[in-house]
């Protein structure tokens, strides 16, 4: 049994078959097999340029790695257990393809920085895609603002409607948030960016390698300066699993939103029946399944973070095989807050928003209040009698069952005489959003000038 192990050397016994089936990582980790054949071709390529290894053992060896390539797209490689993951499976299968000089490739490297090599080059390339999803999130939240400049619906603030807002200045509070998390996504990559390999086991290598031609192969910015640093960094994944975290709670908050409004009780918008699902028993329940699966993946990917922060604080210098745990929750997070970017792109602009509702909802609550005071600070007054002022004005409407807007002129006259008959535009849904005129504001005019400056200059 051991003989079968590329590291059995050492060993006399076979190993222990529940110790196989606990260390073994191919279940999961068989997904770099791109990585591993990308970073072993530019290895290989760089040992022959360095006369490591003969330049007719290298043309083997790419020979073989590419038919191994296609072996696994096609589906028809061999994966064998014995081998543990998808790099010691894909040497030995080199070697029963080439011969012993397959056994050349490793020279000068080790698994510790072979596998956090593959890593790299997964999540690099999983961030740019990621980021070519929030752009299209992106370009969904402002297409459905675009849509809404003249739909009014209440703000909330404590979940009591506070002041009315233009649905398009709502929906772009979420591009700003998505727009950061984009920020967050670039800034990692040049973390991400950095070639490990070279630094070997943990203290480099002894043969007259060329890092920096490796990593011109790879598209790497930047090559390590610390083997020891190199085979135990994990930053760079907690990085990801962070900025994931915050883009979930954003994507949740969203959901939230979608989950409220879509409800009997709100009545805001309605879900578009290819992004909703019907209940086994009540025929007239339509369920925001995807907002609400949303909502609760966002713990998984908080879990990938949380678990990789476990994983590492207490691990000495260098590499420690508790580190295999970094791959399943990395995984899980990458696939899970893809599958919830896309989805909400492309439910979004499907939401039919039912602008009476929300119209309707504006007018309640008393959500013009502030403006009533603002009225009397413009007329004069000190903010805190004005403040006074309005909510007597409001605590006669709760006794009665009115509206402000419902107020005579004559009736507001009574807690303020200085009111006069311009006040009722100021009570109006449209007149309080309309004066909201100062930057980052819900006014029309300042939503619009907003959505022409991200068409211009944001969404590349």
């Amino acid at each position: 049994m051991s003989s079968k192990k590329l590291w059995g050397g050492r060993f006399d016994k076979a190993t222990d078959d529940a110790v196989e089936r606990f260390t073994e990582s191919l279940s999961f980790d068989q997904r770099l097999w791109p990585y591993d054949i990308q970073g072993s071709m530019a290895h290989v390529r760089m040992l022959a340029r360095q006369r490591v290894i003969p330049k007719g053992d290298a043309a083997l060896i790419l020979k073989g790695l590419r038919d191994i390539a296609a072996e696994l797209k096609g589906g028809t490689f061999p994966f064998r257990s014995e081998y543990e993951d998808i790099h010691m499976n894909i040497e030995a299968r080199l070697m029963e393809k080439i011969g012993p000089v397959g056994g050349r490739l490793h020279t000068a490297r080790s698994r510790n920085d072979q596998v956090a090599l593959d890593i790299r080059l997964f999540l690099r390339e999983e961030t740019r895609t990621l980021l070519k999803l929030l752009t299209k999130l992106r370009k969904s939240v402002v297409l459905t603002a675009e849509r809404n400049t003249e739909v009014l619906l209440p703000g909330y603030t404590h979940l009591q409607r506070a002041q009315p807002v233009l649905l398009a200045h709502h929906l772009l509070a979420y591009y700003e948030m998505f727009r950061r998390d984009e920020a967050r996504f670039n800034d990692l990559l040049p973390r991400i960016n950095v070639l490990p390999l070279g630094s070997a086991a943990l203290a480099g290598t002894t043969f007259p390698i060329d890092r920096h031609y490796v990593a011109r192969q790879l598209g790497f910015e930047a090559v390590s300066e610390n083997s020891l640093d190199a085979v135990s960094d994990r930053d760079f994944v907690i990085d990801f699993l962070s900025a994931a975290s915050v883009l979930m709670m954003h994507l949740s908050r969203l959901s939230e939103e979608i989950v409220l409004w879509s409800s009997g009780e709100f009545g805001f918008i309605e879900l578009p029946d290819a992004f909703a699902t019907g209940s086994s028993i009540m025929p007239q329940k339509k369920n925001p399944d995807v907002a609400e699966l949303t909502r609760g993946k966002t713990g998984r990917v908080y879990g990938s973070l949380v678990t990789l922060l476990t994983v590492m604080k207490g691990l000495p210098l260098a590499y420690n095989r508790d580190m295999q745990e970094d791959k399943e929750p990395l995984f899980d997070a990458v696939d899970t807050a893809k599958a919830c970017v896309d989805l909400m792109s492309r439910m979004l602009p499907r939401l039919k928003v039912r602008a009476d509702r929300m119209r309707d909802a504006a007018e309640e609550g008393f959500t013009t209040a502030t403006d009533l005071a603002d009225y009397l600070v413009a007329r004069g007054m000190p903010f805190r009698e004005a403040h006074a002022v309005a909510g007597k004005a409001v605590a006669h409407c709760l006794a009665g069952h009115k509206k402000l807007q419902d107020l005579s002129t004559d009736e507001l006259k009574a807690y303020a005489p200085g009111i006069r008959e311009d006040v009722r535009e100021w009570l109006s849904v449209e007149g309080s959003a309309s004066r909201r005129k100062s930057h980052g504001g819900t006014a029309k005019e300042r939503v619009l000038k907003r959505l022409k400056q991200i068409r211009t200059g944001e969404l590349d």
